[in-house]
């Protein structure tokens, strides 16, 4: 938006002249005064994720190929989401995937979804990334991946991932109508495990 205002001031003399003028001013101040419900709007759906509240939506899809939506597929179950925003993050949530699988093992009523945040040049390679995802994925946990591109600098805010946390698992905990329950980042730890096993 701003920036088709700008081409529009460029585009005639005289509006580039009265930019500095009173009536500028005010086309000025009043552009500005536009945006503001519209970066409140985009604040308040960037509150960060939280327990006790429903997860905010995310889409993606599974290695099988199927749409994915969250909290959707984990309706109905206790469900383990383990999320990695580096390619170095999947040191921590493989060993947390692999934790979470052994303990729960045998029961229906709990689930967990594996989910790599891919963005930037990444993005590039994604036939690439999900044909390697797959081959080194079992068939069965194909639907236990789901991949995300873009929108992942909106979840960094939302869970508090930065240049120094960029390598750990973020998990979430959902109950069964898709409400957070328990949150915690890190690299796999015995302590916090037997604390979500409790859960």
């Amino acid at each position: 938006i701003s920036m088709h205002i700008y081409s529009s001031w460029r585009g005639s003399p005289a509006a580039s002249h009265d930019a500095t003028g009173p009536t500028g001013s005010r086309f000025i101040l009043a552009g500005i005064l536009a945006m503001v419900p519209v970066m409140t709007l985009y604040a308040m759906a960037l509150e960060p994720v939280r327990i006790g509240e429903r997860l905010p939506s995310l889409r993606g899809e599974f290695l099988t190929g199927r749409n994915a939506a969250l909290p959707e597929a984990s309706t109905g179950k206790t469900t383990l989401l383990l999320l990695g925003f580096t390619y170095a993050s999947r040191d921590a949530v493989e060993p947390w995937g692999e934790w979470f699988r052994t303990e729960m093992s045998g029961r229906p009523d709990v689930t967990f979804f594996e989910v790599p945040m891919i963005d930037g040049l990444a993005k590039l390679g994604r036939w690439f990334i999900d044909r390697g995802m797959r081959k080194g994925t079992p068939q069965e946990l194909h639907e236990n991946v789901m991949t995300v591109y873009g929108g992942t600098g909106d979840w960094k805010r939302r869970l508090g991932v930065t240049d120094t946390n960029d390598e750990d698992a973020f998990l979430i905990l959902l109950d069964r109508q898709g409400v957070v329950r328990w949150l915690h980042h890190g690299p796999f730890d015995a302590a916090m495990a037997t604390l979500l096993k409790n859960q």
